[in-house]
């Protein structure tokens, strides 16, 4: 069993900046890769993107390429979500979550983390 962790969410002003913080129960499989969601009030749950758990190749949706970077620590389990130039539209809860690459899907999941960007 995987557990994740999150933290680092907050109230923020449009514009500003904060990191998400994932820490993993374990050094999943090489095999594995870790993904950040969102989901704001009334809508559905939609990707982020994600990370590959051996290399760090990364995927990012459209909605946040050039705001928002996934990175990951290998050595402290942790994956790691930069956010900058902050949108009223990104408020939401974040969730990361991990799973075999090879599936393409998500096992497990963490309790979310709130972020929320005033106008």
């Amino acid at each position: 069993q995987v557990h994740l962790v999150e933290s680092g969410g907050g109230l923020v002003q449009a514009g500003g900046s904060l990191r998400l913080s994932c820490v993993v129960s374990e050094r999943t499989f090489s095999t594995y890769h870790v993904g950040w969601f969102r989901q704001a009030p009334g809508k559905e749950r939609e990707s982020v993107g994600s990370i590959t758990w051996n290399g760090g190749s990364t995927l990012h949706a459209d909605s946040v390429k050039g705001r928002f970077t996934i990175s990951s620590d290998y050595f402290k389990n942790t994956v790691y979500l930069q956010m900058n130039n902050l949108k009223p539209e990104d408020t939401a809860v974040y969730y990361c979550a991990a799973g075999n690459l090879a599936g393409g899907g998500f096992d497990y999941w963490g309790q979310g983390t709130q972020v929320t960007v005033s106008s």
